[in-house]
């Protein structure tokens, strides 16, 4: 396939053709008196070509609207856009075809992805995009608007794929300006082709597929309660040491048993979820 690229065609001034078809309509009036007076051929001739003039000069205007392109083809050849807004006048024999250059947004449907870890995943995205190429979204793809849906959904399903959906590492949920960064570049490389500049890529929905979404928010939750009770332990452990250092450090010296007594006293304490009550020795009673 042949890369075409966009480049500026010739035109100029609408208002000059303007003046120029006023004089032609003029000049087709004056031929057309002098041939009902005169009935002579040299009238006939004038108002023939007073007609072509009129109508080539008439075909040649048009206009651009502020942040559009027209594309212009003669001939099956491409032979250049004007981008400059305002009244133009161009090669008359031309076919033109508009492009748009605003800002678009291409929201996707859910997309039912599975993830790294296979799980599967409902993802959407919205992609904010504009076309600064018109040769290449015009002869480069068939459809522009379709390719940018189409390859959008294609790169969304990629990302999904290569990343799980929460984990301690990187993940779709953890990391979302970093996933929003990676989809950018990655859709922008794929409308490369069609002269379709991204300008944001971000994520808008992401949950799990509803047949998995309770095991997931179970395992979750389990997750949690791991993570909270190791971090208690931990916590708990670097206590009982300071404890430790700190009856050693005032003199206090306790033997091997009495050292795993407190030693297990204070983690039931500290880890224990139930209030701790304090339980006195006072000995042995005899009656």
């Amino acid at each position: 396939m042949r890369e075409i690229k966009e480049f500026t065609a010739w035109r100029t001034s609408g208002f000059l053709a303007l003046m120029a078809l006023l004089l032609a309509l003029f000049w087709m009036g004056w031929a057309g008196y002098g041939l009902l007076r005169e009935r002579e051929l040299f009238y006939l001739w004038h108002l023939l070509l007073a007609l072509l003039a009129s109508w080539l000069l008439g075909a040649g205007l048009f206009t651009v609207q502020p942040n559009e392109a027209v594309a212009l083809t003669f001939l099956g050849r491409y032979v250049g856009s004007v981008r400059e807004e305002g009244f133009h006048f161009a090669n008359p024999l031309a076919q033109r075809r508009r492009v748009s250059l605003r800002v678009h947004n291409f929201t996707s449907e859910k997309l039912k992805v599975n993830d790294a870890q296979g799980n599967p995943i409902e993802i959407a995205a919205v992609v904010v995009w504009r076309v600064v190429d018109t040769a290449k979204a015009l002869f480069q793809v068939e459809s522009y608007q379709s390719f940018v849906a189409i390859q959008s959904e294609a790169a969304i399903r990629a990302l999904a794929s290569r990343y799980p959906y929460d984990a301690e590492g990187r993940s779709l949920r953890g990391n979302p300006e970093e996933i929003a960064e990676e989809l950018k570049a990655e859709v922008e490389a794929r409308l490369k082709v069609a002269g379709v500049e991204v300008l944001e890529a971000r994520i808008t929905h992401l949950a799990y597929a509803p047949e998995v979404a309770q095991a997931m928010l179970r395992r979750q939750q389990a997750l949690a309660v791991v993570a909270a009770r190791r971090l208690i332990v931990e916590a708990a452990v670097g206590m009982v040491k300071e404890a430790l250092a700190g009856l050693e450090a005032s003199g206090v010296a306790l033997d091997e048993e009495r050292r795993a007594a407190m030693v297990n006293n204070l983690m039931v304490a500290l880890v224990s979820e139930a209030q701790a009550h304090p339980v006195v020795n006072v000995g042995t009673l005899y009656a």
